[in-house]
This record gives structure tokens, sequence and C-alpha cells, in this order.
């Protein structure tokens, strides 16, 4: 479906209009007429950028696609721009995705970082540090244990089980004995009085007492020998006294500081930069070309230098670049460090309340069963007493029938009990099953999680291997071939040998950014969830090799938007003209067409 972009005052374009298509778009034009300000302003639909009009306080865009329609504004507040509106992506991690592997200008960081022959670690699998993966493990540690805790309960109860089916069994049968031989006794119904039955009564009731204080006492034990084993651990454990969220957070601040002086001076030199490399000096103040050297009035301080001048200068705020670059790795190795004391302090504190949630629990089930105990054993001492003096009462010669009288109640009673706990028993056992599923289940869920980021590290190694031997046999390179090494640098063979980066041609160079991009587009799955890729910046490359990468390109997304001057040939490309864009040049607002 055909998408329709309106812009105004995004970057170098006033206001214009055009239509996407399915398949590849080409904004062909010259210099300064709106080629990558057309495409930093689908960025700013997508959310990665808000790149405003420079002397504008608000622009914006809109995307109209299929199935909806999204506006961005942009807005000058306090010399920063705001954003508002809901971009094309929602998602902060699919932001970052797209931004590294889907958006290909020229200041893309991979791109870049290849050119510039930098470790590309951190920036192929930054958008893993958006997931959250501790806490989600920690979370999931949570669950794990419950189903464990319940998964022991039920392993214990089925090897009860057995047990309590023999011994309901047995009673069973014990009970059918009984009663039958109290049928034998033929006993008259005068045995059968108040006296005999009381008295059987009240063996029966001593006997489930004594019965009681038997599981009380060997409860007790179990109990006391838990308790005594907890209040070891508690012991035995050690919390750090000192908290480092404090520290941790001033070193952040720390470091977020650098960063933001860092990313301020690159743009500085980059621009001044690029004015000297292009030999475009002219564009800000007037040069005059002498024998020895050119020299030309400083286009910030209005003071005489020549390009050496300006040039050292350059090279001096490059070294401070690199010096605050060197102090943030500094502040991120602290940050790293702080955070894992941090989470060490976490885990003992989490473990001692832990420990004294649990030490309370069984002290409170502990003083319960003493005085259970006690009762019961008061209670016995009171049934002993009426048993001796209604014994004496009952007559020799129904004894035995009192006796199998109160044998069979006491093994009713039984017989309900352990009925009972059978039943339960089998409830708990039948259980397990299904916590040992989710059990396996949750532990197969944190090792991926935990393995999450080798896991990517690998499929993004496999997916940079793949991309380049596929486009090694469409380009004809000067090199052989090219890897990612385990700790992402990247490395180039030609003739056997490994060479430097820098040995290569600049087209080369950029196509080994291009499979560096690649390889995370294809780790991440971006191509789900970010459905156009952009190319700009593509001066490095021949014609010839522009037209395969576009066409190689063109197959990993729908939508392709990529900038081409008027000398490239023609693509197989729906054609954008910014000949109806207002844009701004040279500080002067004129249309796109002069």
């Amino acid at each position: 479906m055909t998408w329709h972009l309106t812009l105004e005052n995004i970057a170098g374009i006033q206001s214009g209009e055009a239509d996407i298509e399915p398949g590849v778009n080409a904004v062909r034009a010259s210099n300064w007429q709106g080629k990558s300000s057309f495409l930093a302003g689908i960025e700013t639909a997508f959310g990665t950028e808000t790149p405003l009009t420079e002397g504008r306080d608000r622009g914006s865009v809109t995307l109209a696609t299929d199935d909806r329609t999204v506006t961005v504004e942009l807005e000058r507040t306090d010399g920063s721009v705001r954003r508002t509106g809901e971009p094309y992506i929602a998602s902060e991690r699919d932001r970052v995705c797209a931004a590294l592997f889907a958006f290909l200008d020229e200041t893309n960081e991979i791109r870049r970082a290849v050119r510039t022959g930098e470790n590309l670690e951190a920036l192929l699998t930054r958008p893993l540090d958006l997931e959250n993966i501790e806490a989600q493990i920690a979370e999931l540690r949570r669950e794990r244990d419950q189903v464990e805790r319940e998964l022991e309960r039920a392993n214990t109860a089925a090897e009860r089980l057995p047990k309590r089916q023999e011994r309901v069994t047995t009673l069973d049968a014990a009970l059918e004995e009984l009663r039958a031989k109290r049928a034998d006794l033929d006993v008259d119904g005068d045995a059968a009085d108040a006296p005999r039955d009381e008295l059987s009564d009240l063996r029966a009731e001593r006997d489930r007492v004594e019965t009681r204080i038997e599981r009380l006492e060997a409860t007790t034990e179990r109990v006391r020998d838990r308790l005594s084993e907890r209040r070891a651990d508690r012991e035995s454990l050690s919390v750090p006294e000192h908290d480092v969220a404090d520290r941790l957070e001033s070193v952040r601040d720390d470091l977020r500081e650098v960063e933001r002086d860092s990313e301020l001076l690159q743009s500085v030199f980059e621009a001044n930069k690029r004015i000297l490399d292009e030999g475009r000096a002219e564009l800000l103040t007037e040069v005059s070309h002498e024998v020895l050297s050119d020299t030309m009035a400083c286009w910030v301080c209005g003071q005489e230098a020549t390009r050496d001048d300006v040039e050292s200068q350059l090279d001096t705020l490059d070294g401070r670049i690199s010096e605050l670059r060197a102090k943030a790795q500094e502040y991120e190795a602290q940050v790293e460090d702080l955070e894992a004391k941090r989470d060490e302090a976490r885990r003992a504190r989490r473990r001692k309340a832990d420990l004294e949630d649990e030490i309370a629990d069984l002290e409170a089930r502990l003083a319960e069963t003493e005085r259970s105990l006690e009762t019961a054993t008061t209670k016995r001492a009171e049934l002993d007493a009426q048993i001796d003096d209604l014994s004496e009462e009952v007559a020799v010669a129904e004894d035995r029938l009192t006796d199998l009288e109160s044998e069979i109640k006491y093994t009713e009673a039984e017989l309900a009990d352990a009925t009972e706990e059978l039943e339960e028993t089998e409830r708990q056992a039948e259980k397990r099953e299904v916590l040992e599923e989710e059990h396996e289940a949750l532990t197969e869920e944190i090792t991926e999680l935990r393995t999450r980021k080798e896991e990517v590290k690998r499929r993004t190694r496999d997916a940079f291997s793949a991309t380049l031997e596929d486009l090694l046999d469409r380009f004809d390179t000067g090199f052989e071939t090219a890897r990612l090494t385990a700790n992402f640098d990247l490395v180039v063979a030609r003739e056997g040998r490994e060479v430097a980066l820098d040995t290569l041609s600049e087209g080369e160079r950029e196509l080994l950014g291009f499979v560096a991009t690649l390889a995370g587009y294809e780790a991440f799955d971006v191509g789900e969830r970010v459905p156009v890729m952009l190319l700009d910046g593509l001066g490095g490359l021949a014609s010839d090799n522009l037209q395969v990468l576009v066409e190689y390109m063109a197959d990993r997304t729908a939508y392709l938007v990529l900038t081409a001057y008027p000398e490239h040939a023609d693509f197989d490309a729906h054609e954008l003209s910014p000949t109806d864009w207002q844009t701004v040049s040279y500080g002067v607002d004129a249309q796109s067409s002069s």
C-alpha cells in the first residue's frame, strides 16, 4: 500500500510531501535539495530523530500508511527540541533497533564505527540493554522457588502414599476382624450397659490422645531442628552495611555528563572537519590562497588564521574527545562494579528477610505445637484417672467385650483419619506432574534469558558471515573475506592474511558497514517490526555497486527509501523528485529547484 509523507520544518525542508510505494523509492537530486532531510522526516515519524529546521520553533511530520496515520510534532523549548504525538514505533527497544539496523544514513553509528575501525559489540548488542533481563530472571526465579516448594510437598506426598495406602488397608482388615470377634462373644443386652460404654469411649479417646501426643512430639523435634538450622543460616549470612545506591547514581550522573560533553564536542569536530575535508571553507569565510598556505578569517572568532591553525585546533579538539571517551569508559566500569555490589547487597537482604520470616513462622509453629502437646498430656492424665476409677465398676466378665468395643472405636477413628490423610496425600501427589512441567518450563525460560546475550551475539556473527558471503558473490572486492571475532572486532583477510581496515577502499569499508548493520537486522528480527529501510550517504559506492546493494536490501524490507544523485544509474524504483519542496539553502529560503 502507498504511504504518504508530509513534512513541515524538518531539517532542510520547510514544506514538502511525497508518496512512498512498496519496494524501492529513490529520492534523486543534487546536493542541498532535501534528499537527506526527506529521510530524516521518515526517521522523525518513526520516533528516532527530532531534526527541527534551524531557526524554526515548530515542525511536524505526518505519515499516512495503509492502517493508520501518524503525526509527530516538534517544538523548540529552552534550546532543546521536544517531541509530541505517538510515533510509528512505540517501543524504545524497537526505536533503537531501527536507528541502528534499518535507518542507514551517513550518521548511522555502526557504519561510522566500521569506517573508523571501532569495536562493534556495544552497538550490535545495544537493544539487549533495554530488555531488563536480570529483572525478568529474578521474577522467574521467585516463581520457580514457589513451584519448587509445592513440588517438594508433592514429592513427599508421593513417597508417603504407599505407606498410607498400606495403613488404610491394614486398619480396614483389623476393623473387620474386631467386629467378627465382637459378634462371636454373643453377650446379652445387659452387658452393654452405661459403665461399659463409657469405659470403652474413654479408652478409645485416650488411645487417640496418645497417638496425638506421639505425633506432636515428633513434630516438635522436627520444628526445633529446622529452626536451629535456619538460625545458623541467619548467623552465617553476611549483609553489607553500606548502600551504594547514592554512589551509583552519582557515577551515572557523571557518566551521562561526560557522554553529553563528548557528543557535543564530536558534533562540533565533525562539522568543522567536514568543512575542511571537503574544501568548503568559502561557505563560512573568505579564503586567501597563498603560495605556502591558505589564509582565512576564523569563522568562530574572526581572527586571521591558516588552514594549519584550524587543523591544529581540530586535532586538539579530537584529543579532548578521546579523553572524554576514556573517562566515560572509566565511569562505565565503576557503574558495573557498583551495580554488582548493589545486587549482591539486595540478594543478601532478601535472603535475610526470607530467613527471618521463616524463623518467625517456625517459632510460632513450635510454640503452638508445644501448647498442643501440653494440653494433650494433661488430657491423657485426666483420662487415665477416669479410666482407673471406672474400670473397678465394670465386671471382669465384661472386660473382653469392653476392650473389643474400645478397639473397634479406636480403629474406626484411626481408619477415618488414615483415609482422610490418604485422600489428601493423593491430591498432593497428583499435582507432581503439572508442577514438574511448570518447573521445567520456568528453568528453560531462565536459561534462555541467561544465554540471551550470547545467543544474540552468535546469531549476529552468523548473520554477518552469511550476509558477507552472499554479497561477496555479487561484488568485486579487493579482500577475500571478513569476520566478527568473539569480541566483535572486525577482521579482514586479503591474500590469506589479516589486513587493517584502513587499507581498504572507502567503498569496501562502506560495504562492510552495511553487512554489519544487516547482521543486527537479522539477529533482532528488525524487519518484523520496522517495515522500512533507509539508505543515505552512498557516495563511497560506485554506481553499479550501488545498484547491487539496493537490489539486495530491497529483498529484506517492504519499503526501501534511498538518496541518489542525478548521475547515478536508474533504479528499478519509484522516483521521488524534490522539485515542489520548499527547502532551506545557505541560510536563505529557496526553492529546491534552484
